[in-house]
């Protein structure tokens, strides 16, 4: 009997454990990376070639203050940025602004292939800032005061940000560019993003700037022995302790000296509390309900993302947040407004091709380390938003997108011209010698009351290792639907831990370029060399605002466009969504086949009259596109 009952034991155990190891398999054959075929990668090539050298004084880590120099390279891991533009008035985005925290220099350098010109640096000559508690953090090209010229916006820790205003028809050397402070009310900022974009819909560009340590806090001073403002977040899933995140709403433009100067109002009280106070690393914005005016994504480290509906009036800035609906099959986790994940970098794209755009959410997602998941918020329906609700759900794991590494910026764009976006990823954090994880583990698990004080932290020194040697992936669609990492069949290598990406076509060729932001190591750009395709670049513009001003960028403006093959394609300009990557201000749509067949274009954007629409038949090729008064 007891015979029986040990055989029936034994054939239940070693039942279990088929099942298990079955189970094991399938979910393991489920994750696998299918082959991609000759066929997919064929569509893409690159030329790989570095945008800078190294700096005579490079450096690996920044000086801190005294309280956080045990951890000084978790400190020091941010701040490279890259944004493209047209600096030299030829209409292409060949130059590019770029920060480069080896020696923390702001640049204005040529990216085209065939052009090159000596580097101009941004320096803040004639306001006050000390160099030694100081540091840029990202740069975001903008014409902010209206004239027809970029001008770049410099964010940092350690001050409120800086424009550097383009002087008119000076030449392209540091002397073009006049500095000066663009917040009412300046002081201690510690910012790692930046948005410039139409938030109250009276066609003209504000400022959205995210602050990641406390207001005040002097986190790159060394002198600082005693700062009972420098704190670290008071939760790992739900900090509310960051800098105040600011809405600088443009007021008016002083004219009539050197320079236009462009003077805000502090609108940032459109916020509530727990708005302003997450640990904010990407603003995203875009238009989800057709009305012209963007809606807000905050992406937020240790805490949840904040989806927020544009309800603006020109002069009046409102937002209504709007939160997912849970389902039995969805984690809280990843439920739009109350998800406990670290939301790293944001971009848009459209998934299920319904018109609404989705949104995809960079995340930290690595393996053995945090197994967090990357965001795709698909979207459920179109129309109005209506109850606060957010009408999304995750489908990442689905489509392929859910894990990549230690994410940063991600930016989706269509590389090959065929009509779908491929998605790419800045990702990487700590680039040492010692795996640090088992310390990160064990804070992750800390008591949140200790979590904020550095003293409490372990130690995350030079020699400190945290998903450091991760490829930055390139994913492409196939034909089930699900995403593919080609990154490493394509030779895209990262010399080092990514953070902001800028795409654009730098040379007019009808092929979308890929400018890399390396933290500790060159930064990269990514030539397309693919095969050319018909195509449809334009250029949305605003009349210009003054006698000797030039048209501007129509930044929020909607493009539609419907090939002669009926292919419809649509897209917003919003160059600087994201971490610290500004892609070029301009509309590339692939038209499927060679062609020379014009296609229709529809364009829309708002102003203080109110909302527009144009349409156009354009031949492939580059066009300007003047808004004005709705013709």
């Amino acid at each position: 009997m007891q015979i029986r009952k040990s055989m029936r034991s034994a054939v239940v155990v070693l039942l279990a454990a088929a099942l298990i190891v079955t189970a094991g398999a399938a979910t393991r054959r489920a994750m696998a990376k299918p082959a991609p075929g000759a066929a997919l990668t064929a569509r893409f090539a690159f030329e790989s070639s570095d945008v800078n050298g190294d700096p005579a004084d490079t450096r690996t880590v920044r000086p801190v203050a005294p309280a956080l120099r045990h951890i000084r390279s978790w400190i020091s891991a941010v701040g490279a940025s890259v944004g493209l533009a047209d600096f030299d008035g030829d209409r292409v985005p060949g130059e590019a602004c770029l920060v480069d925290p080896r020696d923390d220099s702001v640049t204005v350098r040529a990216v085209r292939p065939a052009a090159r010109f000596t580097p101009v640096a941004l320096r803040p000559a004639g306001v006050p800032y000390d160099a030694a508690t100081t540091a840029p953090m990202g740069c975001v090209p903008a014409d902010l005061n209206e004239d027809g010229h970029t001008d770049v916006l410099v964010y940092f820790w350690g001050r409120a940000p800086l424009a550097y205003l383009r002087r008119p028809a000076a030449p392209l050397t540091p002397a073009a560019f006049v500095a000066t402070d663009i917040a009412p009310r300046p002081g201690i900022w510690n910012s790692t993003t930046a948005n410039v974009l139409d938030v109250d819909g009276d066609g003209h560009l504000d400022v959205i700037v995210a602050n990641y340590f406390p207001d005040g806090a002097r986190v790159l001073d060394s002198r600082a022995a005693h700062d009972p403002l420098m704190r670290m977040q008071d939760s790992m899933s739900d900090a509310l302790n960051a800098g105040r995140n600011r809405i600088l709403r443009l007021d008016r433009i002083v004219r009539g000296g050197a320079v236009a100067v462009p003077r805000y109002a502090d609108a940032s009280a459109a916020f509530t509390t727990d708005q302003a106070r997450g640990w904010t690393l990407a603003v995203g914005a875009q238009d989800l309900d057709g009305d012209a005016r963007p809606e807000i994504y905050l992406a937020n480290d240790f805490g949840p993302d904040r989806l927020l509906q544009n309800r603006s009036a020109p002069g009046r800035i409102r937002f209504t947040e709007l939160h997912g609906r849970r389902d039995l099959g969805m984690p809280k986790s990843k439920v739009v407004g109350d998800d406990s994940f670290k939301g790293m970098g944001v971009t848009y794209t459209d998934l299920n091709r319904d018109g609404r755009p989705d949104i995809v959410v960079s995340n930290i997602t690595s393996p053995y380390g945090l197994q967090e998941s990357n965001f795709a918020f698909v979207s459920t329906g179109t129309g109005p938003l209506t109850g606060g609700a957010a009408p999304y759900r995750d489908e990442s794991e689905p489509l392929g997108l859910s894990r990549s590494g230690w994410g940063w910026d991600i930016k989706a764009a269509d590389f090959d011209g065929d009509g779908t976006d491929e998605i790419t990823q800045a990702v990487g954090f700590l680039a040492g010698r010692t795996n640090r994880w088992a310390q990160l583990q064990e804070l992750a698990m800390s008591n949140d009351a200790a979590l904020q004080y550095p003293w409490a932290w372990p130690d995350f020194g030079p020699d400190a290792d945290l998903s450091g040697h991760q490829q930055d992936p390139f994913y492409v669609r196939g034909a089930d639907g699900r995403y593919l990492d080609l990154a490493s069949d394509l030779g895209l290598r990262n010399h080092g831990p990514s953070r902001g990406i800028a795409i654009g076509d730098v040379d007019h060729d009808g092929r979308l370029d890929a400018l890399v932001a390396n933290q500790w190591a060159r930064s990269q750009m990514w030539h397309n060399t693919g095969p050319a395709r018909s195509y449809l670049g334009l250029r949305p513009l605003l009349p210009p605002q003054a006698p000797g001003d030039a048209p501007r960028p129509a930044v929020g403006a909607t493009v539609t466009v419907t090939s002669a093959g009926g292919m419809v394609r649509s897209a917003q300009l919003y160059p600087a969504n994201g971490h610290t990557g500004v892609n070029a201000p301009e509309l590339l749509f692939g038209l499927g086949a060679p062609s020379p067949s014009p296609a229709s274009v529809r364009v829309t954007w708002r102003d203080a009259a109110g909302r527009h629409t144009t349409t156009a038949t354009l031949r492939p090729g580059w066009h300007d596109i003047v808004l004005d008064d709705g013709r």
